[in-house]
């Protein structure tokens, strides 16, 4: 049988690569967390790497551009801990469940 490949949105794979670029993570921790293959992040990486120096030097960004990014960033950040924290209480319920399932036979 054969795979299935997945599907990822640009909302997504730009979250990823902000997450590498803008925080400075390895890309294979970043891919770790994210259940994404290591190659397939390093080559969004490179591909936003590439685009930014495509643009030109004056692409610079206005006060509230930078404040919005700022609050956007934090919010992602946010949203990655709660994600983080959410996984670790569904692992451990897993273990719960395993032990009190073998517990019972």
């Amino acid at each position: 049988m054969g795979s299935t490949r997945r599907a990822f949105t640009e909302e997504y794979k730009d979250q990823a690569v902000a997450f590498v670029l803008d925080g400075d993570r390895p890309i294979a921790e970043v891919a770790r967390n994210i259940g994404v293959h290591e190659m397939t992040l390093g080559k969004w990486v490179k591909k936003a790497r590439e685009a930014a120096a495509e643009r030109p030097a004056d692409a610079v960004l206005n006060e509230s551009e930078r404040t919005e990014l700022d609050r956007l960033r934090r919010e992602a950040a946010d949203a990655t801990a709660t994600i983080a924290e959410l996984r670790m209480q569904v692992d451990f319920a897993k273990k719960v469940a395993t032990w009190f399932a073998k517990g019972k036979q």
